[in-house]
């Protein structure tokens, strides 16, 4: 996948989602409809960290390419280069997945 062309502020990440399954544990086969939103994804960009009241920069303990759980409803939806991605505030992130 080639870099976005996106650089967030502060302390946000751009996540790409990891495609929901369409398939159950049973086989059963997932109308669009009836799947869940992904909440899981990829880093593919980070801020600086968000800007600390002595004027240094906080760092962020996730990296591009990490695999993170993130709230259904959190961060905000974003379509770039045709490709779903997900705008996440740090804080926003439950997760990192080892």
């Amino acid at each position: 996948m080639a870099k976005p062309k996106l650089r967030p502020l502060d302390d946000r990440v751009v996540v790409q989602p990891v495609e929901a399954e369409t398939t159950t544990a049973g086989g059963i086969v997932l109308p669009d409809s009836a799947k869940e939103k992904p909440q899981r994804g990829t880093i593919v960009a980070v801020g600086p960290g968000k800007l600390l009241e002595s004027g240094s920069r906080g760092t962020l303990s996730v990296d591009v390419g990490d695999t993170v759980i993130y709230g259904k409803y959190g961060g905000s939806d974003i379509e770039v280069d045709g490709q779903e991605m997900k705008i996440l505030r740090e804080s926003d992130i439950l997760a990192k997945v080892l």
